[in-house]
This record gives structure tokens, sequence and C-alpha cells, in this order.
């Protein structure tokens, strides 16, 4: 067998086994806060706001709108995904366990929550390279409390910055409008 015989099927062998690259946010699977495998896919259908969250934040306090905002449109088929990041300023110093009992006992989150991972720099989890890659701007994420609103087709469809209240009237007005989208 000739050498360009064989560097063809072994490219071929290559092609067929290369791993899919993602292309909507349902093609992952992340640890959730109590350490079970969650595939993303469970979400499918769903409007989602996925937020790099933190403790000891002076934007902590959007919990309590991301709850609120949760609650009112959650059988509408919309979820918000908290991922706990500790990237600006150590402000999520905690373990898991630490991190659900304060969102729990402080602003009873009861929107899904998933452990803490790299949202910037080093060690990005894939997720976070995903959703800054398909937001429309390839900057770094900002700081915690950035905002990403996924379509019911899995795709980035805004991004907010840390700022953007729960409760701003552009926050809203896009959130309302991936849920009346068929």
């Amino acid at each position: 067998m000739s050498a360009l015989l064989i560097l063809s099927a072994l490219a071929a062998t290559v092609a067929f086994h290369a791993p899919k690259a993602p292309s909507t946010i349902y093609d992952f699977t992340m640890v959730n806060i109590d350490g079970k495998n969650v595939p993303l896919n469970q979400f499918k259908g769903q409007v989602l706001l996925v937020v790099n969250v933190a403790s000891y934040c002076g934007n902590t306090p959007q919990y309590k709108g991301l709850e609120a905002m949760y609650a009112k449109y959650k059988n509408q088929k919309f979820a918000v995904l908290g991922f706990p990041a500790n990237q600006f300023g150590a402000q999520e110093p905690g373990s898991n366990a630490e991190i659900k009992e304060f969102c729990t006992k402080t602003y009873s989150v009861e929107f899904p929550m998933f452990s803490k991972i790299v949202v910037k720099g080093e060690g990005i989890n894939p997720l976070y390279t995903w959703l800054i890659a398909n937001s429309g701007s390839s900057e770094d994420i900002h700081w915690n409390f950035e905002k990403f609103l996924i379509s019911r087709e899995g795709k980035v469809i805004g991004r907010f910055s840390p700022k953007t209240q729960p409760d701003d009237p552009k926050l809203v007005a896009a959130v309302e409008a991936a849920l009346a989208a068929k």
C-alpha cells in the first residue's frame, strides 16, 4: 500500500471520529451544583438566560431579580442557568455546597445552579468559549453577572452587561420576544 493511500485512509478515519463542534447550547453537558452531570439538551425548546454569578460582588443582589424573572416566566418554558465563577476579584471563593447554601438561604434561588467554572482566561470552560464566540462579540466576560440570552433553538440571541439588572426594560423585552417566538 502506498504511503499516500495510507495517509488518505488515516485522514478519513480521523475525520470520521473527530468530535463535532458544538452548534447549540444543547451540545454541552455541565455539572450541576450537586455534582451531577446535566445534559443541557434537557432544556431543549426553552428560552435560557445563562449568567456567571458570584456571592460576594456588588452585583450579587441581582440573584433576587433573576429568581423573580425565573418565577415569572418558567411556566412559559424559560430558565435561568447560574454558573458560579471566581475570576473577578475572587468574589466566589466558596465550595459548591457553600454557594448553594448562600443562594438558597439569602435569595431563595430555585433556578438551576451549576458547579463553579472558569469563564475567562486560562482554563475557560468550553461552554463559555462557545457563548462568547456565538454572541456577536469576541470580547471576554467583563465581570460577574454577564448574561447570555439563548433562543428556544439553542442559539445565542443576546448578550447583556453585568450591570444590566434583571428587570431592565431591554432585557425583559428581549426575553419576552424570545418567549413569543415560535
